[in-house]
């Protein structure tokens, strides 16, 4: 609680705001889901060794994932902003909870029902961002916004570092396997948490004090449900394909860097499992920092009296920058340590991402928050179904990285210059 108070702006003295704590159980859920989604970076080096599976098969499973992350994006953010985004975020849960459980015996059985069991996962988790904006747009203050959603989205560094970091450990101590079974069970434990403290509105939550439900109507936009969707509005908004494309450019470097880093570190430079863990997380231990200073630089300027558009873009332009630049020296590493400094400045630049895109949906469209997070979270898929995939063939072929990593900052680049060209901090819908 020390660190939130630090993060928002509780009075030491007053009663923990409600608020608070739906914002740090949705970031929880997001740690959550990021440990499901990335123990298999790890596991699937045993994995694929007992099963004899190639490069080529490593890159299926890992994309495997993305064939059913693609699909709901849209549909959870219409059921979340037309019914009420915590039903739709529990059912995300306790969906890829189960299909966490279920891995090992599905790896058992054959290839093709492992790579439907993480689509499975895919399914579930396409349900938590979608949900998790709608509801951000109903319980935030304008001025604590981006605080929120970075914290919110430091949930995806916090559970890929709880991942990298304690999933090595029970390989070795308990096989592959446990990691799976250890993982799926944390999932019903915040079910529990969150059927108990959440709502879809303050003005649903039986837990609400009269003071803190003035302050939230005051200090937010009127937000109800959506009894309809405005399509044409949104697909013909600039500010929302600004979005998009902010969207698509910065996940096809994280998923390539999330899921490949450990592969890359054991190809290149031969580090043993016991060292993996340790290593791949640097990089994730800065971003988390980066993207919750991202989220309290974004709210500080705009109390300053700078524009939202302005801090929007200010914040992605640096983000890409500072995500391109390392790359393009990280072929020339020549050391393990020193791959990891790269990846950790351009991990750590492109966190600065939370403070701007990531949090961009609620400045555009607050009442259709989810269906803007649907609309960008299904574009920013295709890089894991094809930029993953494509990696594990393109090792498989070259049996180099390079090539990935000049393109990464070709994306970078070209997503830098879409989104100062087209964003807005503005509603717009």
């Amino acid at each position: 609680m020390a660190t939130s108070s630090i993060i928002f702006d509780a009075p030491q003295t007053a009663r923990w705001p409600r608020r608070y704590t739906v914002i740090l159980l949705f970031a929880l859920g997001t740690a959550l889901c990021y440990i499901d989604r990335v123990n298999i970076s790890i596991a699937i080096i045993p994995l694929a060794r007992d099963k004899g599976y190639d490069d080529a098969a490593r890159g299926l499973i890992l994309s495997a994932f993305f064939w059913g992350y693609i699909w709901l994006q849209m549909l959870g953010g219409w059921l979340a902003d037309r019914f009420g985004g915590k039903r739709v975020l529990m059912a995300g849960v306790a969906i890829w909870s189960l299909a966490t459980a279920l891995t090992p015996p599905a790896a058992s059985i054959s290839f093709g029902v492992l790579l439907a069991t993480r689509a499975m996962l895919g399914v579930g988790e396409a349900l938590n961002f979608p949900a998790v904006h709608s509801v951000a747009a109903r319980w935030t203050l304008v001025t604590e916004r981006a605080r929120a959603i970075s914290f919110h989205f430091s949930g995806v560094t916090l559970g890929t570092m709880v991942a990298l970091l304690v999933s090595p450990a029970i390989v070795l101590a308990f096989g592959w396997p446990a990691v799976f079974y250890i993982s799926g069970a944390l999932g019903l434990l915040w079910l529990v948490a969150w059927q108990l403290k959440a709502a879809d509105s303050p003005e649903e939550c039986p837990g609400m004090t009269t003071g803190e439900m003035a302050t939230i109507a005051a200090g937010r936009p009127e937000i109800s449900l959506a009894p309809s969707i405005p399509w044409v509005a949104i697909l013909s908004e600039p500010a929302v394909w600004a979005i998009v494309i902010a969207h698509l450019c910065n996940n096809f470097g994280f998923y390539i860097l999330l899921l490949w880093l450990p592969s890359y570190l054991s190809h290149n430079f031969h580090v043993p499992m016991t060292r993996l863990g340790e290593l791949s997380v640097i990089p994730y231990a800065v971003a988390f920092s980066m993207q919750n200073v991202a989220g309290w630089l974004a709210d500080t300027l705009q109390k300053r009296g700078m524009s939202l558009t302005a801090v929007r873009k200010v914040l992605q332009g640096s983000a890409f920058f500072l995500g391109a630049l390392p790359l393009l020296a990280l072929p020339m590493a020549t050391s393990a340590g020193v791959a990891v400094l790269l990846v950790t400045l351009s991990i750590g630049g492109s966190a600065l991402g939370s403070g701007a895109f990531a949090v961009n949906h609620l400045d555009v469209a607050p009442r259709y928050a989810g269906i803007l997070m649907g609309l960008s979270n299904t574009f920013a898929t295709i890089p894991g179904i094809i930029g993953v995939a494509a990696t594990g063939f393109i090792l498989q072929r070259t049996g180099s990285f390079s090539a990935i990593f000049y393109l990464t900052a070709m994306v970078y680049t070209a997503g830098l210059v879409c989104y100062v060209a087209m964003a807005s901090g503005e509603q717009r819908i």
